[in-house]
């Protein structure tokens, strides 16, 4: 019970944070900046990396091919490179 408690805690305590966003645009975004992170906790990928990344490469990627820049996926282009 104890180490389903402390999965789900960081996810209360956000919930509890959205409230004070300002706006609901604003908890949003929160939200979704959260659940990237998230993502990233779940993929073993270092957050502040993943999203240099996303920085370095959101303008040259095509529209449909912007779910590349997910946590998933670059953890596996790190995979790709480690190999060449």
């Amino acid at each position: 019970n104890n180490a389903c408690e402390n999965k789900i805690r960081p996810t209360a305590l956000g919930r509890k944070n959205y409230l004070f966003a300002g706006s609901h645009d604003a908890a949003q975004r929160a939200a979704m900046i959260y659940s990237f992170f998230a993502m990233c906790k779940i993929e073993e990928v270092n957050p502040q990396q993943w999203l240099k990344f996303v920085f370095d490469h959101i303008m040259e990627t095509n529209i449909q091919k912007i779910k590349e820049l997910l946590p998933k996926n670059y953890k596996l282009s790190l995979a790709i490179n480690q190999d060449k």
